[in-house]
């Protein structure tokens, strides 16, 4: 079978859309705002983004095998909760309450897991049900006031999940290279390894995964459980770097997130994923938020330009589709 050229190659990949949007965003906004390519900006940008990117990468993995979960944003809110209220009260050590709460977002995981594989619940419906446990146990928590505030300083905790560095007028904090290192190594999974065809092949059609020997049941069982614990992971994150943990915190980042995904290039319906697209649709929504309000557009029309770049993006996404399975 004769290759295609690089140029269509190129031009057929799900990743190049969303590219070039973000580089079109980036050179509107600043030639509009030429303050909005400053170190400050940047860094401003990139603390929030960092953040959501974590739980989107989860996302994704989890999503290219045909599932998703609408509790990452109560996982964010509830593991924060969970850590400073063993710590506050004096139960344990900051150290000690990180573990306890990753180990209950992993269990938590797992839950999802088993009611999606063994009692063949939907996905939507299960994590839907855990979101609303999860977000009532963190008001149960706290009466429904945020945490006091506190100072994580000299924990050496913090120090590696959120210390500050700087690179000349660049601020930026040590959980951008967690967001990095993760990125490179759910990215080399996915599309370099046995584990990420698996993980297609259980979202591509699990009923002929499962005749190929893939374990289809303990393949999204796992990643249910790695998105609890990068979601947990993400929550522990911003209460350290905000120094609040707030019960409602992380209340509508699900649907951001699979917008996050979905624009990036991962196919909703399972199959196909891209952990570089998705980094792109994080940055892509992360500074569109940010663009848009140093212009000067009111920042209730975020979801306008949401809703633009979901549907742009699935329209192209969908056509680019339709091509290459009209070359196969």
């Amino acid at each position: 079978m004769q290759q295609r050229p690089l140029i269509l190659r190129l031009i057929t990949r799900r990743e190049l859309g969303p590219f070039l949007l973000l580089v079109a965003e980036i050179v509107i906004f600043g030639s509009i705002r030429p303050e909005f390519l400053s170190p400050l900006n940047i860094g401003n940008a990139l603390d929030f983004t960092v953040e959501l990117g974590l739980m989107a990468l989860g996302m994704t993995l989890l999503m290219t095998s045909g599932e998703f979960d609408l509790s990452v944003g109560s996982v964010f809110g509830f593991s924060a909760v969970l850590m400073w209220t063993l710590k506050n009260s004096g139960a344990t050590s900051l150290t000690v309450g990180f573990f306890i709460a990753m180990a209950v977002a992993a269990l938590i995981g797992l839950v999802n897991g088993w009611f999606v594989t063994r009692l063949r619940i939907t996905s939507f419906l299960v994590t839907l049900g855990m979101l609303l446990v999860l977000r009532g146990a963190a008001l149960f928590l706290t009466d429904g006031f945020p945490q006091r505030t506190w100072s994580a300083e000299g924990s050496r905790l913090a120090g590696i999940l959120v210390g500050e560095l700087n690179f000349g007028k660049l601020h930026v904090y040590a959980s951008l290279f967690w967001f990095i290192g993760l990125a490179i190594v759910l990215g080399y999974v996915l599309t370099r390894t046995k584990t990420g065809n698996w993980i297609q092949a259980s979202g591509g059609n699990a009923g002929a995964a499962r005749a190929r020997g893939v374990n289809v049941r303990w393949t999204k069982t796992g990643l249910f459980v790695l998105t609890a614990m990068v979601s947990a992971l993400a929550g522990i994150i911003s209460s350290i770097r905000t120094t609040s943990a707030n019960p409602n915190s992380g209340t509508g980042y699900e649907l951001e997130i699979i917008a996050m995904v979905v624009i990036g290039g991962t196919a909703l319906s399972g199959g196909r994923g891209t952990i570089i697209g998705t980094v792109i649709g994080v940055l892509i929504l992360r500074l569109m938020r940010n663009g848009i309000v140093m212009v000067g557009v009111p920042g209730l029309a975020y979801n306008i330009f949401i809703g633009a770049i979901i549907l742009a993006m699935v329209g192209l996404h969908a056509t680019l589709e339709r091509r290459r399975r009209a070359e196969a």
